[in-house]
């Protein structure tokens, strides 16, 4: 006999379709919901989930793409520094193509002759830094709780090491104060949320407890796979059928109610909150993370001198909107006309976990519907 594996388990067919039969029967009445996470939105779409649902239940994207919410001064900053003959600027390849201000990019450095170099770790950034001691290697920190302990244990690392010319531009993101202002919304008006399985798996279920109570919505975290995704949707469709709203985990076998207390005692080790903007969102309290002081000397910004700057979306972008959950992609003019997976004006179409993106390789016709349709 042979054995399935794990992946397969989660996507057999038959358990999916009772779970669909299940959110049919439950969801007579609209049932908005926002999946916060942009891995969620690329397996919602790669996988048709959207196809099987009835017309009742809406999914809105949400601002869970770490490149999409950094915002353009931070990219304007990325480049600034890309251009400087002193410094490596090591990044993760998703941000190359992420434009900035005056539509400059990572991309658009290097091949004007910046030393931007890919890596797929931090920890590759600090061998980087290892090799070239006669050059600051500046790595933009960005993404969420799953990132952030990996990026601390490597600052931690280099002072050990006493490496001196590794740097991090810190553009962290947490995930808890953007959901607060999700749901105090009254715009969006959503009836629940597919919460994040990697963020969750840091921060623990119990994270959620106070945004169910506080606003009477539910918070279902989910996984990746479709049976993740359907379980996780039905488990919020049955809840607001029932008049509940509570902290539910269907991805038991990731998350924990306390999450990772190892990974978020390094966080808190070299990182502080602080206030930061998400495109999108704005300015939201306690939403991003500093350098403690007493690791001062691997910031960017204090290293190189650099003054925060708002920046400028650009024109004709509605990718904060969509973050926000305001619109949907073919609502923007520009999407899949001058903005295109092959040449994209906004981060949305840029990264691969942007709705855009999904849109413009995995969207039907028949679900480019425009948001004031979804709120029907």
């Amino acid at each position: 006999m042979s054995r399935i594996g794990i992946s397969e388990g989660f996507r057999d067919p038959e358990p999916a379709g009772r779970l669909v039969a299940m959110i049919r029967e439950t969801a007579t009445e609209p049932v908005r919901i926002m999946e916060v996470c942009g891995t969620h939105t690329m397996a919602i779409f790669r996988h048709g989930i959207r196809s099987l649902l009835p017309d009742t239940v809406r999914l809105i994207s949400g601002p869970g793409c770490p490149v999409c919410v950094t915002g353009a001064g931070d990219i304007d900053a990325f480049t600034e520094l890309a251009g400087r003959p002193d410094v490596i600027l090591a990044t993760f390849g998703d941000l190359l193509r992420v434009p900035g201000s005056t539509g400059a990019t990572l991309a658009r450095a290097r091949a004007g002759g910046g030393r931007v170099e890919i890596v797929y770790s931090p920890a590759e950034a600090l061998n980087l830094a290892e090799a070239n001691p006669d050059a600051t290697v500046v790595f933009p920190a960005i993404g969420f709780e799953t990132t952030i302990p990996v990026i601390a244990a490597v600052v931690l690392e280099a002072r050990h090491k006493q490496i001196t010319n590794f740097v991090l531009l810190v553009s962290h993101k947490v995930v808890p104060p953007a959901l607060e202002q999700l749901l105090s919304d009254p715009d969006l008006a959503l009836d629940g949320l597919l919460c994040p399985g990697h963020v969750s798996a840091i921060i623990g279920s119990d994270a959620y407890a106070p945004f169910a109570e506080k606003f009477n919505t539910p918070c279902v975290i989910a996984g990746f796979e479709p049976l993740d995704i359907l379980s996780g949707i039905y488990a919020i469709v049955r809840q607001v059928g029932a008049g509940r709203a509570e902290v539910e985990n269907t991805y038991g076998r990731v998350v924990g109610r306390k999450g990772n207390t190892r990974a978020q005692q390094l966080t808190r080790q070299v990182f502080a909150p602080c206030d930061a903007p998400w495109r999108g969102l704005g300015m939201i309290p306690g939403s991003g993370l500093v350098l403690r002081d007493e690791f001062r000397d691997f910031d960017a910004r204090y290293r190189f001198g650099l003054k925060d700057k708002a920046g400028t979306e650009p024109r004709g972008c509605r990718c904060g909107e969509i973050l926000a959950g305001k619109v949907t992609p073919p609502e923007c003019p520009l999407f899949n006309n001058r903005c295109t997976p092959t040449s994209p004006v906004g981060p949305c179409m840029v990264s691969s976990e942007g709705t855009c993106a999904a849109y413009s390789r995995y969207g039907q016709p028949d679900q480019y519907r425009t948001s004031r349709e979804n709120s029907a």
